[in-house]
Protein backbone atom coordinates (compact mmCIF):
# COMPACT_ATOMS: atom_id res chain seq x y z
CA UNK A 1 0.00 0.00 0.00
CA UNK A 2 1.09 3.68 -0.90
CA UNK A 3 1.43 5.35 2.34
CA UNK A 4 0.31 9.13 2.36
CA UNK A 5 2.10 11.85 3.94
CA UNK A 6 1.31 12.33 7.80
CA UNK A 7 1.17 15.92 9.37
CA UNK A 8 4.13 16.63 11.38
CA UNK A 9 5.10 20.32 13.04
CA UNK A 10 7.33 20.98 10.18
CA UNK A 11 4.70 20.78 7.35
CA UNK A 12 1.92 22.57 9.37
CA UNK A 13 0.84 26.25 10.00
CA UNK A 14 1.67 27.94 12.75
CA UNK A 15 -0.20 28.11 15.96
CA UNK A 16 1.26 31.53 18.04
CA UNK A 17 -0.09 29.45 21.25
CA UNK A 18 -0.05 25.61 21.38
CA UNK A 19 -1.62 25.76 24.99
CA UNK A 20 -4.60 27.68 23.32
CA UNK A 21 -7.84 25.99 22.51
CA UNK A 22 -9.62 26.97 20.17
CA UNK A 23 -12.40 30.28 20.02
CA UNK A 24 -15.71 30.18 18.17
CA UNK A 25 -15.05 31.97 15.06
CA UNK A 26 -18.38 31.35 12.59
CA UNK A 27 -20.84 29.65 11.37
CA UNK A 28 -22.77 28.70 8.63
CA UNK A 29 -26.39 26.96 7.27
CA UNK A 30 -27.92 25.62 4.88
CA UNK A 31 -30.96 28.33 4.19
CA UNK A 32 -34.48 26.61 3.34
CA UNK A 33 -34.59 28.60 0.16
CA UNK A 34 -31.03 26.76 -0.88
CA UNK A 35 -32.57 23.63 -0.98
CA UNK A 36 -35.89 21.88 -1.09
CA UNK A 37 -38.56 21.26 1.87
CA UNK A 38 -37.90 17.22 1.49
CA UNK A 39 -34.11 17.83 1.65
CA UNK A 40 -34.21 19.61 5.21
CA UNK A 41 -32.44 17.72 7.51
CA UNK A 42 -29.20 17.68 9.62
CA UNK A 43 -25.23 17.94 9.21
CA UNK A 44 -24.29 14.17 10.28
CA UNK A 45 -20.78 14.25 9.50
CA UNK A 46 -18.04 16.21 8.38
CA UNK A 47 -14.26 15.31 6.99
CA UNK A 48 -11.35 17.60 6.20
CA UNK A 49 -9.42 16.58 2.89
CA UNK A 50 -6.05 15.35 3.70
CA UNK A 51 -4.09 15.71 0.94
CA UNK A 52 -3.59 19.11 0.50
CA UNK A 53 -0.01 20.29 0.01
CA UNK A 54 1.63 22.27 2.99
CA UNK A 55 0.70 25.73 2.96
CA UNK A 56 -2.81 25.17 1.14
CA UNK A 57 -6.06 26.23 2.73
CA UNK A 58 -8.12 23.62 4.58
CA UNK A 59 -10.64 21.62 2.52
CA UNK A 60 -13.83 19.90 5.08
CA UNK A 61 -16.58 18.34 3.38
CA UNK A 62 -20.14 18.52 5.51
CA UNK A 63 -22.66 15.77 4.25
CA UNK A 64 -26.77 16.13 4.82
CA UNK A 65 -29.56 14.07 3.88
CA UNK A 66 -29.18 15.32 -0.10
CA UNK A 67 -26.50 17.52 -0.12
CA UNK A 68 -22.94 17.98 0.24
CA UNK A 69 -21.07 21.22 1.14
CA UNK A 70 -17.44 21.53 0.40
CA UNK A 71 -15.87 24.22 1.94
CA UNK A 72 -12.54 26.19 1.65
CA UNK A 73 -11.06 28.01 4.86
CA UNK A 74 -9.98 31.23 3.67
CA UNK A 75 -7.44 33.10 5.95
CA UNK A 76 -8.70 36.44 7.50
CA UNK A 77 -8.29 38.10 11.28
CA UNK A 78 -11.07 40.54 9.77
CA UNK A 79 -14.09 39.34 12.58
CA UNK A 80 -16.65 40.28 10.27
CA UNK A 81 -15.40 38.53 7.68
CA UNK A 82 -16.40 34.60 7.34
CA UNK A 83 -13.86 32.60 6.80
CA UNK A 84 -15.72 29.67 4.83
CA UNK A 85 -15.86 29.91 0.90
CA UNK A 86 -18.39 27.34 -0.13
CA UNK A 87 -16.65 25.54 -3.56
CA UNK A 88 -19.35 23.19 -4.05
CA UNK A 89 -22.40 21.99 -3.28
CA UNK A 90 -23.80 18.31 -4.87
CA UNK A 91 -27.19 17.27 -4.53
CA UNK A 92 -28.03 13.64 -4.33
CA UNK A 93 -30.61 12.95 -7.07
CA UNK A 94 -31.93 9.47 -5.73
CA UNK A 95 -35.37 9.57 -4.09
CA UNK A 96 -34.58 7.04 -1.55
CA UNK A 97 -30.95 8.87 -0.55
CA UNK A 98 -30.77 10.15 2.76
CA UNK A 99 -27.17 10.09 3.52
CA UNK A 100 -25.03 10.02 7.13
CA UNK A 101 -21.64 9.65 6.30
CA UNK A 102 -18.57 10.88 4.09
CA UNK A 103 -14.84 9.82 3.55
CA UNK A 104 -12.03 11.32 1.27
CA UNK A 105 -9.66 9.47 -1.54
CA UNK A 106 -8.15 10.70 -4.07
CA UNK A 107 -8.04 9.86 -8.21
CA UNK A 108 -5.56 7.16 -8.59
CA UNK A 109 -4.41 8.39 -11.66
CA UNK A 110 -4.85 12.21 -11.71
CA UNK A 111 -5.30 12.46 -7.88
CA UNK A 112 -8.11 14.71 -8.04
CA UNK A 113 -10.25 14.91 -4.36
CA UNK A 114 -12.95 12.29 -4.95
CA UNK A 115 -15.38 12.09 -2.08
CA UNK A 116 -17.42 8.77 -0.92
CA UNK A 117 -20.67 9.67 0.71
CA UNK A 118 -23.14 6.90 1.85
CA UNK A 119 -26.75 6.81 4.30
CA UNK A 120 -29.56 5.04 3.84
CA UNK A 121 -29.68 3.26 0.55
CA UNK A 122 -27.18 1.23 1.35
CA UNK A 123 -25.05 2.52 -1.42
CA UNK A 124 -21.20 4.75 -1.27
CA UNK A 125 -21.29 7.55 -4.19
CA UNK A 126 -18.05 8.18 -4.94
CA UNK A 127 -17.67 12.12 -6.72
CA UNK A 128 -15.24 13.84 -8.33
CA UNK A 129 -15.35 17.14 -6.04
CA UNK A 130 -13.23 19.26 -8.89
CA UNK A 131 -16.32 18.70 -11.49
CA UNK A 132 -19.17 17.63 -9.38
CA UNK A 133 -19.71 14.37 -11.04
CA UNK A 134 -20.64 11.30 -9.83
CA UNK A 135 -17.44 8.46 -10.63
CA UNK A 136 -18.68 5.24 -9.67
CA UNK A 137 -21.20 3.86 -7.03
CA UNK A 138 -20.56 1.02 -4.93
CA UNK A 139 -23.11 -1.56 -3.61
CA UNK A 140 -23.01 -4.71 -1.83
CA UNK A 141 -24.20 -3.83 1.56
CA UNK A 142 -27.92 -5.24 2.99
CA UNK A 143 -28.44 -2.26 5.30
CA UNK A 144 -27.52 1.33 6.17
CA UNK A 145 -24.24 2.34 5.76
CA UNK A 146 -24.34 4.16 9.28
CA UNK A 147 -20.07 4.88 9.11
CA UNK A 148 -17.24 5.36 6.32
CA UNK A 149 -13.58 5.74 7.01
CA UNK A 150 -10.54 6.27 4.81
CA UNK A 151 -7.03 3.87 5.27
CA UNK A 152 -4.31 6.71 6.23
CA UNK A 153 -1.81 4.04 4.96
CA UNK A 154 -3.57 4.34 1.50
CA UNK A 155 -6.21 7.09 -0.03
CA UNK A 156 -7.78 4.41 -2.02
CA UNK A 157 -8.96 1.83 0.55
CA UNK A 158 -12.05 2.78 2.35
CA UNK A 159 -14.20 0.99 5.13
CA UNK A 160 -18.04 1.40 5.07
CA UNK A 161 -20.27 0.04 8.25
CA UNK A 162 -23.55 -1.20 7.79
CA UNK A 163 -26.83 -2.37 9.77
CA UNK A 164 -26.21 -5.40 7.83
CA UNK A 165 -23.37 -5.84 10.82
CA UNK A 166 -20.41 -6.48 8.57
CA UNK A 167 -17.62 -4.02 7.63
CA UNK A 168 -16.78 -4.16 3.98
CA UNK A 169 -13.03 -2.78 3.05
CA UNK A 170 -13.08 -1.36 -0.38
CA UNK A 171 -10.19 -0.47 -2.96
CA UNK A 172 -10.62 2.70 -5.88
CA UNK A 173 -7.84 1.44 -7.41
CA UNK A 174 -8.27 0.30 -11.16
CA UNK A 175 -6.92 -3.05 -10.81
CA UNK A 176 -10.15 -3.28 -8.73
CA UNK A 177 -12.83 -2.17 -10.89
CA UNK A 178 -14.89 -5.36 -11.57
CA UNK A 179 -14.52 -6.31 -7.80
CA UNK A 180 -14.08 -3.08 -5.44
CA UNK A 181 -15.13 -5.15 -2.52
CA UNK A 182 -11.53 -6.58 -1.53
CA UNK A 183 -12.30 -7.98 2.14
CA UNK A 184 -15.45 -8.54 4.53
CA UNK A 185 -15.34 -8.19 8.25
CA UNK A 186 -18.29 -10.06 9.39
CA UNK A 187 -19.01 -13.55 10.63
CA UNK A 188 -19.13 -13.85 14.60
CA UNK A 189 -17.92 -10.36 14.84
CA UNK A 190 -21.47 -8.40 15.30
CA UNK A 191 -24.57 -9.60 16.52
CA UNK A 192 -26.61 -6.07 15.64
CA UNK A 193 -26.82 -2.73 13.10
CA UNK A 194 -23.01 -1.12 13.22
CA UNK A 195 -22.57 2.55 13.68
CA UNK A 196 -18.81 3.78 13.83
CA UNK A 197 -15.88 2.26 12.06
CA UNK A 198 -12.01 3.51 11.95
CA UNK A 199 -8.82 2.43 11.01
CA UNK A 200 -5.71 2.70 12.60
CA UNK A 201 -2.60 5.05 11.78
CA UNK A 202 -0.27 2.35 10.24
CA UNK A 203 -4.00 1.09 8.02
CA UNK A 204 -3.48 -3.18 9.32
CA UNK A 205 -6.31 -2.64 11.93
CA UNK A 206 -9.48 -1.71 12.18
CA UNK A 207 -11.75 -0.74 14.73
CA UNK A 208 -15.96 -1.06 15.07
CA UNK A 209 -18.51 -0.70 17.00
CA UNK A 210 -22.36 -0.23 17.52
CA UNK A 211 -26.03 -1.24 18.85
CA UNK A 212 -24.67 -4.41 20.14
CA UNK A 213 -21.84 -2.75 22.63
CA UNK A 214 -19.50 -5.01 21.08
CA UNK A 215 -15.95 -2.93 20.38
CA UNK A 216 -13.98 -5.35 18.12
CA UNK A 217 -10.78 -4.72 16.22
CA UNK A 218 -9.23 -6.61 13.23
CA UNK A 219 -6.02 -7.37 11.81
CA UNK A 220 -6.10 -7.00 8.10
CA UNK A 221 -4.02 -9.31 5.80
CA UNK A 222 -1.88 -7.68 3.05
CA UNK A 223 -4.55 -7.13 0.25
CA UNK A 224 -3.96 -8.33 -3.56
CA UNK A 225 -2.33 -5.42 -5.85
CA UNK A 226 -4.22 -7.20 -8.48
CA UNK A 227 -7.89 -8.33 -9.40
CA UNK A 228 -9.81 -10.76 -7.08
CA UNK A 229 -13.17 -12.66 -8.17
CA UNK A 230 -13.60 -13.01 -4.31
CA UNK A 231 -13.65 -10.74 -1.28
CA UNK A 232 -11.40 -12.04 1.57
CA UNK A 233 -13.36 -12.82 4.43
CA UNK A 234 -12.61 -12.79 8.10
CA UNK A 235 -15.11 -14.40 10.28
CA UNK A 236 -13.49 -13.77 13.94
CA UNK A 237 -11.92 -10.28 15.40
CA UNK A 238 -8.77 -10.31 17.30
CA UNK A 239 -10.42 -8.76 20.20
CA UNK A 240 -13.81 -8.63 20.93
CA UNK A 241 -15.53 -6.96 24.31
CA UNK A 242 -19.45 -5.70 25.36
CA UNK A 243 -17.60 -4.64 28.78
CA UNK A 244 -16.53 -1.67 27.90
CA UNK A 245 -19.38 0.33 27.51
CA UNK A 246 -23.45 -0.64 28.83
CA UNK A 247 -25.17 0.66 25.72
CA UNK A 248 -24.70 0.82 22.32
CA UNK A 249 -21.13 2.21 20.98
CA UNK A 250 -21.65 5.13 18.10
CA UNK A 251 -17.88 6.07 18.06
CA UNK A 252 -14.20 4.39 18.27
CA UNK A 253 -11.03 5.83 17.28
CA UNK A 254 -7.47 5.23 17.90
CA UNK A 255 -4.66 7.47 19.94
CA UNK A 256 -1.72 6.27 18.88
CA UNK A 257 -2.26 2.14 20.13
CA UNK A 258 -5.00 3.16 22.78
CA UNK A 259 -8.75 3.88 21.91
CA UNK A 260 -10.80 6.18 23.00
CA UNK A 261 -14.77 5.11 22.57
CA UNK A 262 -18.59 6.72 24.04
CA UNK A 263 -21.87 5.43 24.44
CA UNK A 264 -25.54 6.53 24.43
CA UNK A 265 -26.77 7.52 27.58
CA UNK A 266 -23.41 7.33 29.91
CA UNK A 267 -22.01 11.23 28.46
CA UNK A 268 -18.34 9.95 28.76
CA UNK A 269 -16.03 9.22 26.44
CA UNK A 270 -13.50 6.91 27.96
CA UNK A 271 -9.66 6.67 26.78
CA UNK A 272 -8.81 2.68 27.47
CA UNK A 273 -6.13 0.01 26.23
CA UNK A 274 -6.12 -3.99 25.02
CA UNK A 275 -3.54 -5.52 27.01
CA UNK A 276 -0.72 -6.80 25.32
CA UNK A 277 -1.66 -4.95 21.89
CA UNK A 278 1.25 -2.85 20.17
CA UNK A 279 0.55 -1.83 16.60
CA UNK A 280 4.72 -2.42 16.07
CA UNK A 281 4.95 -6.12 16.72
CA UNK A 282 3.99 -8.32 14.21
CA UNK A 283 0.41 -8.44 12.61
CA UNK A 284 -1.41 -11.48 13.44
CA UNK A 285 -2.99 -13.31 10.56
CA UNK A 286 -6.90 -14.27 10.45
CA UNK A 287 -6.44 -17.64 11.73
CA UNK A 288 -5.21 -15.96 14.83
CA UNK A 289 -8.30 -14.83 16.01
CA UNK A 290 -9.52 -15.98 19.30
CA UNK A 291 -12.66 -18.12 18.43
CA UNK A 292 -16.20 -17.97 20.64
CA UNK A 293 -15.80 -21.20 22.48
CA UNK A 294 -17.21 -19.99 25.13
CA UNK A 295 -20.36 -17.75 24.18
CA UNK A 296 -20.93 -16.29 27.65
CA UNK A 297 -17.11 -14.57 27.32
CA UNK A 298 -17.67 -11.12 27.52
CA UNK A 299 -13.63 -11.00 26.04
CA UNK A 300 -11.68 -12.29 24.31
CA UNK A 301 -8.21 -11.58 23.11
CA UNK A 302 -5.46 -12.72 20.93
CA UNK A 303 -3.14 -10.10 22.81
CA UNK A 304 -3.26 -11.49 25.87
CA UNK A 305 -5.64 -14.51 26.04
CA UNK A 306 -5.01 -15.57 29.34
CA UNK A 307 -4.51 -13.20 32.01
CA UNK A 308 -1.51 -13.05 34.48
CA UNK A 309 -0.13 -11.32 37.72
CA UNK A 310 1.71 -8.92 35.40
CA UNK A 311 -1.32 -8.83 33.24
CA UNK A 312 -4.60 -9.48 34.87
CA UNK A 313 -7.21 -8.05 32.55
CA UNK A 314 -7.86 -8.39 29.04
CA UNK A 315 -8.52 -4.38 28.63
CA UNK A 316 -7.93 -1.61 31.24
CA UNK A 317 -9.62 1.71 31.26
CA UNK A 318 -7.28 4.68 31.64
CA UNK A 319 -9.62 8.05 32.06
CA UNK A 320 -13.17 9.48 31.53
CA UNK A 321 -14.06 12.58 29.91
CA UNK A 322 -17.19 14.01 31.25
CA UNK A 323 -19.88 14.82 28.35
CA UNK A 324 -23.00 15.95 30.56
CA UNK A 325 -26.32 16.71 28.51
CA UNK A 326 -25.86 14.03 25.75
CA UNK A 327 -29.43 13.06 26.71
CA UNK A 328 -30.88 9.64 24.99
CA UNK A 329 -29.92 11.24 21.27
CA UNK A 330 -27.02 8.83 19.97
CA UNK A 331 -24.67 9.13 16.59
CA UNK A 332 -22.88 11.90 18.10
CA UNK A 333 -19.25 11.79 17.59
CA UNK A 334 -16.04 13.02 18.95
CA UNK A 335 -12.51 13.66 17.17
CA UNK A 336 -9.21 13.75 18.23
CA UNK A 337 -6.63 15.73 16.30
CA UNK A 338 -3.27 14.36 16.78
CA UNK A 339 -0.48 15.09 15.16
CA UNK A 340 3.25 15.03 15.43
CA UNK A 341 4.79 18.13 17.32
CA UNK A 342 1.28 19.10 18.25
CA UNK A 343 -0.71 19.31 21.24
CA UNK A 344 -3.44 16.17 21.54
CA UNK A 345 -6.85 18.08 21.48
CA UNK A 346 -10.16 15.86 21.73
CA UNK A 347 -13.31 17.53 21.09
CA UNK A 348 -16.96 16.81 21.05
CA UNK A 349 -20.38 18.43 21.43
CA UNK A 350 -23.60 17.91 23.40
CA UNK A 351 -27.23 17.68 22.52
CA UNK A 352 -27.35 21.33 24.73
CA UNK A 353 -25.84 23.63 22.04
CA UNK A 354 -22.42 22.88 23.84
CA UNK A 355 -18.70 21.98 22.50
CA UNK A 356 -16.16 21.13 24.18
CA UNK A 357 -12.19 20.58 24.51
CA UNK A 358 -9.62 18.76 26.58
CA UNK A 359 -5.51 19.38 25.57
CA UNK A 360 -3.85 15.89 26.32
CA UNK A 361 -0.93 17.73 27.13
CA UNK A 362 -2.13 19.51 29.39
CA UNK A 363 -2.54 16.59 31.90
CA UNK A 364 1.20 15.81 31.78
CA UNK A 365 2.32 19.47 32.14
CA UNK A 366 -0.20 19.61 35.54
CA UNK A 367 1.18 16.29 36.69
CA UNK A 368 4.73 17.84 36.68
CA UNK A 369 3.63 20.72 37.97
CA UNK A 370 2.46 19.16 41.06
CA UNK A 371 5.33 16.98 41.29
CA UNK A 372 7.86 20.09 41.46
CA UNK A 373 5.46 22.06 43.87
CA UNK A 374 6.09 19.01 46.24
CA UNK A 375 9.70 18.77 45.77
CA UNK A 376 9.96 22.40 46.70
CA UNK A 377 8.00 21.31 49.68
CA UNK A 378 10.02 18.36 50.61
CA UNK A 379 13.39 20.32 50.33
CA UNK A 380 12.39 23.34 52.23
CA UNK A 381 14.10 25.59 49.95
CA UNK A 382 11.13 27.98 49.60
CA UNK A 383 11.87 27.31 45.83
CA UNK A 384 9.29 29.34 43.58
CA UNK A 385 7.16 27.37 40.93
CA UNK A 386 6.04 28.89 37.55
CA UNK A 387 2.23 28.04 37.56
CA UNK A 388 1.53 27.57 33.97
CA UNK A 389 -1.13 30.16 32.49
CA UNK A 390 -3.77 27.98 31.92
CA UNK A 391 -4.17 27.15 35.60
CA UNK A 392 -6.62 29.59 36.87
CA UNK A 393 -7.14 30.23 40.24
CA UNK A 394 -10.75 30.00 41.98
CA UNK A 395 -11.69 33.17 44.68
CA UNK A 396 -11.78 30.56 47.75
CA UNK A 397 -15.46 30.41 49.52
CA UNK A 398 -16.50 32.21 52.21
CA UNK A 399 -15.43 30.36 55.80
CA UNK A 400 -12.32 27.93 54.11
CA UNK A 401 -9.61 30.15 54.58
CA UNK A 402 -8.94 28.78 58.19
CA UNK A 403 -8.70 24.88 58.48
CA UNK A 404 -8.65 24.57 54.35
CA UNK A 405 -4.34 24.29 54.25
CA UNK A 406 -5.07 20.97 55.73
CA UNK A 407 -7.04 20.07 53.38
CA UNK A 408 -5.22 21.94 50.36
CA UNK A 409 -2.08 20.29 51.16
CA UNK A 410 -4.10 17.15 51.18
CA UNK A 411 -4.94 17.53 47.84
CA UNK A 412 -1.70 18.58 46.66
CA UNK A 413 0.32 15.79 48.06
CA UNK A 414 -2.17 13.35 46.65
CA UNK A 415 -1.44 14.90 43.24
CA UNK A 416 2.00 14.51 43.78
CA UNK A 417 1.97 10.45 44.50
CA UNK A 418 3.20 11.18 48.23
CA UNK A 419 0.48 9.98 50.99
CA UNK A 420 2.46 10.23 54.28
CA UNK A 421 4.06 13.58 54.49
CA UNK A 422 2.88 16.80 56.19
CA UNK A 423 2.36 20.26 54.67
CA UNK A 424 2.44 23.45 56.75
CA UNK A 425 1.66 25.67 54.20
CA UNK A 426 -1.22 28.22 54.59
CA UNK A 427 -3.65 28.79 51.57
CA UNK A 428 -4.55 31.75 49.67
CA UNK A 429 -8.26 32.30 51.40
CA UNK A 430 -8.54 35.03 48.66
CA UNK A 431 -7.56 32.83 45.89
CA UNK A 432 -4.79 35.39 44.43
CA UNK A 433 -1.53 34.51 43.26
CA UNK A 434 0.35 35.17 39.87
CA UNK A 435 2.02 33.01 37.50
CA UNK A 436 5.10 32.88 40.30
CA UNK A 437 3.47 31.04 43.32
CA UNK A 438 4.71 29.37 46.12
CA UNK A 439 3.70 26.10 47.92
CA UNK A 440 0.29 26.57 49.56
CA UNK A 441 -0.86 29.48 48.17
CA UNK A 442 -3.55 27.75 46.57
CA UNK A 443 -7.22 27.36 48.30
CA UNK A 444 -8.46 24.23 48.59
CA UNK A 445 -11.38 25.36 45.44
CA UNK A 446 -8.45 26.08 43.06
CA UNK A 447 -6.73 22.62 44.06
CA UNK A 448 -10.16 20.64 43.69
CA UNK A 449 -10.80 22.63 40.14
CA UNK A 450 -7.33 21.87 38.87
CA UNK A 451 -7.81 17.97 40.18
CA UNK A 452 -11.50 17.51 38.19
CA UNK A 453 -9.86 18.71 35.07
CA UNK A 454 -6.34 17.38 34.51
CA UNK A 455 -5.67 14.38 37.37
CA UNK A 456 -5.94 11.22 35.61
CA UNK A 457 -4.65 9.30 38.72
CA UNK A 458 -8.21 7.74 39.13
CA UNK A 459 -9.27 5.99 36.04
CA UNK A 460 -13.09 5.94 37.43
CA UNK A 461 -13.24 10.04 38.06
CA UNK A 462 -14.84 11.98 35.20
CA UNK A 463 -12.87 14.68 33.68
CA UNK A 464 -14.50 17.92 33.05
CA UNK A 465 -13.45 19.70 29.57
CA UNK A 466 -10.57 21.91 29.58
CA UNK A 467 -12.84 24.35 27.42
CA UNK A 468 -16.65 24.84 27.07
CA UNK A 469 -18.11 27.33 24.51
CA UNK A 470 -21.33 27.47 24.25
CA UNK A 471 -24.09 28.63 20.98
CA UNK A 472 -27.17 30.20 20.79
CA UNK A 473 -30.05 28.45 19.74
CA UNK A 474 -30.90 24.67 20.10
CA UNK A 475 -27.87 22.45 18.69
CA UNK A 476 -27.27 18.82 18.64
CA UNK A 477 -23.68 18.05 17.66
CA UNK A 478 -23.45 14.32 15.10
CA UNK A 479 -19.65 15.21 14.35
CA UNK A 480 -16.63 16.70 14.98
CA UNK A 481 -13.68 17.52 11.97
CA UNK A 482 -10.02 18.96 12.24
CA UNK A 483 -8.12 20.20 9.44
CA UNK A 484 -4.57 18.47 8.53
CA UNK A 485 -2.80 21.55 10.80
CA UNK A 486 -5.22 21.34 13.68
CA UNK A 487 -5.87 25.07 13.46
CA UNK A 488 -9.47 24.58 12.49
CA UNK A 489 -12.11 22.60 14.47
CA UNK A 490 -15.74 22.29 12.61
CA UNK A 491 -18.82 21.14 14.35
CA UNK A 492 -21.68 19.68 12.53
CA UNK A 493 -25.28 19.10 13.88
CA UNK A 494 -29.36 19.28 13.44
CA UNK A 495 -30.86 22.33 11.18
CA UNK A 496 -27.85 21.73 8.90
CA UNK A 497 -26.07 24.05 11.17
CA UNK A 498 -22.23 24.13 11.43
CA UNK A 499 -19.69 26.07 13.66
CA UNK A 500 -16.32 26.98 12.80
CA UNK A 501 -13.77 27.09 15.87
CA UNK A 502 -10.37 28.68 14.81
CA UNK A 503 -6.92 28.12 17.14
CA UNK A 504 -4.71 31.20 16.88
CA UNK A 505 -7.15 33.17 15.73
CA UNK A 506 -6.88 36.54 17.81
CA UNK A 507 -10.40 38.42 16.54
CA UNK A 508 -13.65 35.85 16.69
CA UNK A 509 -16.99 36.82 15.51
CA UNK A 510 -20.26 34.94 14.11
CA UNK A 511 -20.67 35.93 10.34
CA UNK A 512 -24.16 35.66 7.84
CA UNK A 513 -24.52 32.04 7.21
CA UNK A 514 -23.70 31.20 3.36
CA UNK A 515 -26.07 29.42 1.42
Amino acid sequence: MPASKQPTSSNMPPISDEWELPRLRSSFQLHEDAVRDEDLAEFFDVKFYPYNPPGAPPVFAATSKKHVVVVRMVPTTDKDQNPCKVIQMIRDADSGANNYTCCWSKDPDTEDPWLCVAGKDAKIKVYDIRRGKLVKTLVGHGGDISDLATSPACPTTIASASDDTTIKLWSLAKEHDKQPCICILGGEGHQYNLLTVTFHNNGRYVLSAGHDQIINLWALPEFPKEHINVPIVLHYPHFSSSEVHNNLVDCVAFYGDLILSRACHEDTIVLWRIEGFSSSDPIPGPLDAPTPTDMAKQTRSYFNPIPSKARPAMFTRLAQFHTPDCGVQFYMRFRMFHAEGRHPILAFANAKSKTMFWDFSRFGAYRDFMEELEEARKSGSGQVVQKPSWLLIKRAKKGTAGPAHQDAAASLRAAAGDKESMVSASPDPEGGGSAMATLGNYNQDTLNHWKEMYDLSNPAGLIRPHKVQGVDGSFVGRQVGWSPGGEWCVVVGNKNRALIYQRGAREKGVATPVT
